[in-house]
């Protein structure tokens, strides 16, 4: 998924050291892994993601205006689609690596990566995760949602609401000069404290230039550091809360869907974000 790169942070040719790269060699010197300067966008490429984050937002305010029981998870890709489009903009997830809509579309025990389909039919107490990327004059941007279809049992929506507090959570903890990893130690207290595990085996991600951009955003606590978060850095964060194990496999039959290994519920919720002199600013709202 991630492009491997080198993770060294270099003065360009011709230009004198500032205090910002001074800033981030201190920490390159003491053995921490530091962004590139790939990964640190300039206000131009900022702003086309942000630009970006504006149709991927307008996808899924019509989405929540219009999802509900008895309709086909096909026909939210079509909805997707055609706003994306209608808007002079791409739907990143169609054909990339093979994927064959514009939308992933999570239901219940999928954690994520749902392929529409004309016979997945939306149910009374469904809850499904509704996940956009688009592409926008070569800018990307990557957020979703979840969505309760009707009413649902007590133990469904607060796997709801715990999941959007992580997300909000590990956004909090993410601050200019620190690292990737306390996102993920903060979401996995908060997930575990309220009886919950969080999937390990996806992650969130760079993202603005590319699809997917280093670096990983874990969100569990791997007891490392991880990346350095400098201002300019722009990442999602999307954590997969799960009510049983956090263990999930791959459905063989499309090489896609990911599910919970006990077939019980998963929810997850994701912005892209851009670090701030002050923290994180939201592009996907």
């Amino acid at each position: 998924m991630f492009r491997r790169i080198t993770r060294n942070w270099r003065i360009p040719k011709g230009k004198e050291k500032t205090a910002f790269d001074e800033r981030i060699l201190q920490f390159q010197n003491r053995g921490e892994i530091v962004p590139t300067n790939r990964l640190v966008k300039t206000p131009e490429q900022i702003e086309g993601i942000r630009n970006s984050g504006v149709v991927n937002t307008g996808v899924l305010d019509l989405v929540e205006k219009e999802i509900h029981a008895g309709m086909s998870t096909a026909d939210i890709d079509r909805l997707v689609y055609d706003y994306t489009v209608s808007h002079g903009a791409i739907p990143a997830p169609l054909g990339y690596e093979g994927f064959p809509k514009s939308v992933c579309t999570s239901i219940n025990e999928v954690v994520c990566h749902g392929i529409p389909s004309e016979t997945e039919i939306l149910r009374e107490g469904d809850i499904v995760n509704v996940d956009v990327s688009t592409i926008l004059n070569g800018y990307y941007s990557d957020a979703s949602r979840m969505f309760i279809i009707g009413e649902t049992t007590p133990e469904k929506k607060r796997l709801v609401d715990v999941t959007k507090e992580c997300l909000d959570i590990g956004a909090a903890a993410a601050k200019p000069w620190g690292f990737v990893g306390d996102i993920g130690k903060a979401i996995a207290k908060h997930a575990h404290k309220n009886g919950f595990s969080v999937v390990r085996d996806l992650c969130g991600h760079g993202v603005g230039l590319e699809f997917h951009e280093e670096p990983e955003v874990d969100h569990y606590d791997t007891h490392r550091h991880g990346m350095l978060l400098v201002p300019g850095m722009v990442f999602t964060i999307e954590p997969m809360i799960n009510m049983g194990t956090w263990r999930v496999f791959i459905d063989e039959a499309d090489g896609w869907t990911v599910v919970t290994e006990d077939e019980l519920p998963s929810a997850q919720w994701e912005h892209t974000f851009v670090m701030t002199d002050h923290g994180l600013e939201v592009l996907t709202y």
